[in-house]
């Protein structure tokens, strides 16, 4: 059955919890699932409450004008999805298709609770990858003096295919702060454990360094280069014996998990972002 899933963050006050659980049960609603944290450092409280619609006394268009109400005397920023909906993904790639090909054969077994209708790339090497999995495949090569009309050409094709959310399955270009601002939702995946290694090349900068771990980590994007909020990381030890084609074979495996860890609690509504920090409930 179809379920609603409210996403709360607010100033830390009594009774949060109860106002929370009453709306739903005021109105004969059943919870399946309520996650509630609170930073004390920062004094906020961070919510996921999650509940049946078969019986709730709202149609799903009345829900969030009530929810507005609740929040507008919390002072909260809120957003709510719905279980059964599907956002539609786009993939950016460059060369590599390991975390393409990752992603789209963990949606076409219903792992990911979305649609890849779209994948736009600067390089023309995967596209017979993509159409594989159905998807429509864009070649966009960026040079500086291209750079400007083609992240044009980009937004228009995320409008025409109705882009919830972009994944940059390791597109091996920064995206302008023009893009940023335009874009939907964003996840990148870092072949590294960061802040560790930030930047271009971090599987040579960690052999360089002789480190005992190499990791990967998933992050929304923004404007500081690697420096978003972090959804997800996971890390695999290395030993003196093993040098960068083996930091690139273990890595390439790291980053596949991560990646799609990070892009299932966001699809699934499991991911508060506040300040440059997140709470993901599992």
């Amino acid at each position: 059955m179809p379920s609603a899933i409210l996403l709360l963050s607010c100033p830390d006050q009594k009774g949060l919890v109860a106002r929370l659980s009453g709306f739903v049960y005021e109105r004969g609603g059943n919870i399946l699932h309520a996650d509630h944290h609170g930073d004390v450092a920062a004094g906020i409280f961070l919510s996921r409450l999650e509940w049946e619609l078969d019986g709730f006394a709202l149609a799903r268009e009345e829900i969030a004008p009530h929810i507005e109400a609740l929040a507008t005397e919390l002072g909260a920023d809120w957003r709510l999805q719905f279980s059964d909906e599907r956002p539609r993904i786009a993939l950016f790639v460059t060369r590599q298709d390991h975390c393409l090909v990752d992603l789209c054969y963990r949606q076409s077994c219903g792992e990911l609770r979305g649609e890849i209708p779209l994948v736009i790339s600067n390089h023309p090497r995967l596209e017979a990858r993509a159409r594989q999995w159905g998807a429509a495949y864009h070649w966009l090569p960026i040079t500086p003096d291209t750079r400007r009309e083609q992240e044009q050409k980009q937004l228009e094709l995320l409008r025409q295919a109705r882009i919830d959310l972009v994944v940059l399955a390791r597109y091996m270009q920064v995206l302008s702060a023009e893009l940023l601002a335009a874009l939907p939702p964003a996840i990148n995946i870092h072949h590294s454990f960061l802040p560790a290694f930030a930047g271009a090349r971090p599987y040579h900068q960690a052999y360089r360094r002789g480190v005992k771990l190499i990791g990967a980590t998933a992050h929304y994007v923004t404007a500081e280069l690697d420096g978003g909020p972090i959804i997800q990381q996971d890390v695999v030890h290395v030993s003196h014996r093993e040098g960068v084609r083996d930091m690139l074979r273990k890595g390439k495996d790291l980053e596949r998990v991560v990646l799609a860890r990070a892009v299932r609690a966001h699809l699934e509504s499991r991911v508060l972002v506040y300040g440059n920090k997140t709470a993901v409930f599992e």
